[in-house]
């Protein structure tokens, strides 16, 4: 069916050519059932039983949440795996023992080993790399894997896991062709995670959604923990500190203020924050032990820590630049918010999307003063540059056509002055070519 040598470069192309890849193509790569991923499981013997795990879904923050998640319980003496997705830079991202990513040689086996399966199941790209996954945090002997949901909740090829607690970040309008087109059946799908008797953090105050999340719970036996009752959250002290951490405060429900620091950039982090702490009160219950110490230095090194890259990520000063993959209304509103923060002389925004969003929301969002740059990632889910600025003219945003995405920023860098700011974003997909 295939031809492969057992080297990175060849497994790669395999992966990302043969197997449906939603990062790619879409919808297309999407499988509405959990098939393939039991027949997976079974054949690598259940390896998500070898470890206890945190299950994290959600529309935005679910990655900036399971990276704080492993980073603190990296401090607190664990060792941790983090299956996360989409990459940005390197495939093996996706897959992480204590901040240190999968070898390309441990990439290589599982693929080359597992060929007469996969030539049978012809399982997505996705399905078959939870099967990685988990296989690999077993063969490491990892004591707790924090897993990301990739796409919903209830059909995601994560969702075999039998986790100690599971968190809900927040819900948006994303993916509707595939969840469906309101937020509350898009509440219902991330709430397929819930397990009876597993806590279940819902993270953010959503009145829509909320009753969702609440008969979900209570259908499955599931303790529902509202985060923001416990730790509500306080607007980010925007003030520039020595350290380069930012300080995000919570207010405790007996009425203290804890103050932590945060390597992780973006106001939006506020929104984050109550869930994780949250999650480690429930893994503590569990018989975790996470010292107050543990969470303080966990919280101030993810980056180091784990690798996360895009949320509101410096590249480069005078002219500051800085990258978000916020790529929907929601997490440009994030976006826009903390533009609005920054000090600057003139803004210039290099901008591509997704062809399968719903863009227009998220152009009216959009400040019309900067000068735009429509770019397209080199992905065929890319949409085209020049029917984004046709798009974006409609709401008064104005700039110039570019196409691939380094152009973009080349001519941005080029017409700024060093106290201007550059933002690029829009999608994953963008920053991926320029972190």
């Amino acid at each position: 069916m295939f031809a492969m040598d057992r080297d990175y470069s060849a497994t790669l192309q395999f992966l990302f050519t043969q197997l449906p890849m939603y990062q790619r193509v879409g919808a297309a790569a999407y499988k509405a059932n959990l098939d393939n991923t039991l027949a997976l499981d079974a054949h690598y013997g259940h390896p998500h039983r070898y470890f206890r795990s945190v299950h994290v879904a959600g529309t935005n923050g679910k990655g900036s949440t399971s990276h704080m998640l492993a980073a603190v319980l990296q401090r607190a003496g664990y060792c941790v795996g983090l299956y996360t997705s989409p990459h940005l830079r390197d495939f093996r991202e996706r897959i992480r023992v204590n901040g240190e990513m999968i070898s390309e040689a441990d990439v290589v086996r599982f693929v080359a080993d597992g060929r007469p399966l996969f030539e049978r199941l012809r399982p997505s790209f996705f399905e078959m790399t939870v099967a990685m996954a988990f296989s690999y945090f077993a063969q490491q002997h990892v004591d707790v894997a924090v897993v990301e949901v990739g796409l919903g909740g209830r059909l995601d090829s994560t969702n075999i896991i039998e986790p100690e607690v599971a968190v809900v970040t927040n819900i948006a309008l994303d993916h509707m062709a595939l969840l469906g087109g309101t937020v509350q059946r898009i509440a219902a799908e991330k709430a397929g995670i819930f397990k009876q008797g597993v806590p279940a953090v819902l993270g953010q105050d959503q009145p829509p959604t909320n009753a969702v999340f609440e008969a979900a719970a209570q259908q499955v036996g599931a303790p529902l923990i509202k985060a923001w009752q416990r730790y509500a959250p306080i607007d980010v002290d925007t003030i520039p500190h020595p350290d380069g951490l930012q300080r995000v405060s919570v207010r405790c429900a007996g009425g203290q203020v804890k103050t932590y620091s945060l390597d992780l950039m973006g106001q939006y982090q506020r929104l984050n924050l109550p869930g994780v702490l949250c999650a480690i009160d429930a893994l503590r219950e569990r018989g975790f032990s996470i010292a107050d110490g543990h969470i303080e230095l966990g919280m101030s090194a993810v980056q180091v820590s784990t690798g996360l890259m895009g949320r509101w990520q410096r590249l480069g000063s005078r002219p500051d630049i800085f990258c978000d993959i916020g790529h929907n209304a929601d997490g440009i509103a994030q976006v826009v918010r903390q533009i609005k923060a920054q000090r600057y002389a003139r803004l210039h925004f290099v901008l591509g999307v997704a062809g399968d969003k719903d863009v227009e929301p998220m152009l009216a969002l959009l400040p019309t003063q900067a000068r735009y740059y429509f770019v397209q990632a080199g992905i065929p889910r890319a949409l085209d540059a020049e029917r984004l600025m046709q798009l974006a003219q409609r709401y008064g945003l104005s700039g110039e056509l570019c196409g691939p995405v380094a152009e973009g920023l080349a001519r941005a860098r080029a017409q700024s002055a060093p106290d201007d700011l550059i933002v690029v974003g829009g999608s994953a997909f963008v920053v991926a070519e320029v972190v």
